[in-house]
C-alpha cells in the first residue's frame, strides 16, 4: 500500500496545475515546471486538491503512483517556495567565486575547475574572514538542484580523516582516527 501516493496535495493559492495529454504543467509566482505522467496513472484537480490513482496493486503501479505524487508535490513546492542548498569548502587555499552562471573553484589542484551552470540555478559566493566558502544553489527544480550539487560535490568529495572537501552545509561526516603512535 502506498502511503506516500494516497497522500492529497493541497493547491496553494496563486499555483496553477494544467493536466494535458499526459503532462502535468505546474506555474506559480517562481516559475513553471512540467513533468510527463504515465499513461496509466491518472491525476485529477478538484476544488483546490490534487490526487494521484492508479488503476491497479500491479508492483509497477504501485511504484508509480507514489513517484509521481511526490514529483508533482515537488513541482508545487518549488513553484511557490523555491529550492536552497549550501555547499561549503573546506580545506586550506580551497576558494570558489562566481561570475552570472559560471562557478571557478581552487581545490588544490595546479589547475582551476570552471563549471558552467544551467541557466534554470541561481549560484553566489561568500568568502568571509575565519569561516569556510560558501557555494549557496538557487532553483525551483529539486531534481536538478540536486543533481549539480552532487556534480560539485563530486570534483572534491570530503575525505574521513581530516575532513577536506566540498560538503553540505550540517552535514556530519564520519571520521577516522588515522594512525596511532608506535607503542614502546
Amino acid at each position: 500500500m502506498s502511503r506516500v501516493g494516497k497522500a492529497p496535495i493541497t493547491i496553494p493559492s496563486g499555483v496553477t496545475i494544467i493536466i494535458n495529454e499526459g503532462i502535468v504543467t505546474v506555474k506559480g509566482p517562481k516559475g513553471q515546471l512540467e513533468q510527463p505522467i504515465d499513461s496509466d496513472i491518472t491525476v485529477s484537480q478538484e476544488d483546490g486538491v490534487l490526487s494521484v490513482v492508479r488503476p491497479t496493486d500491479q508492483k509497477r503501479h504501485k511504484a508509480l503512483h507514489g513517484l509521481y505524487r511526490a514529483l508533482i508535490n515537488n513541482m508545487v513546492t518549488g513553484v511557490t517556495t523555491g529550492y536552497t542548498l549550501q555547499q561549503e569548502l573546506v580545506g586550506v587555499g580551497y576558494r570558489a567565486t562566481n561570475t552570472g552562471n559560471t562557478l571557478d573553484l581552487v581545490l588544490g589542484f595546479s589547475h582551476h575547475y570552471v563549471f558552467e551552470l544551467p541557466k534554470e540555478i541561481k549560484v553566489s559566493t561568500t568568502a568571509e574572514k575565519g569561516k569556510n566558502p560558501t557555494i549557496i544553489l538557487e532553483s525551483i527544480d529539486k531534481q536538478l538542484i540536486g543533481q549539480v550539487a552532487a556534480k560539485i560535490r563530486s570534483l572534491r568529495t570530503p575525505e574521513p580523516y581530516k575532513g577536506k572537501g566540498i560538503k553540505f552545509v550540517g552535514e556530519i561526516l564520519r571520521r577516522k582516527a588515522g594512525k596511532s603512535a608506535s607503542k614502546k
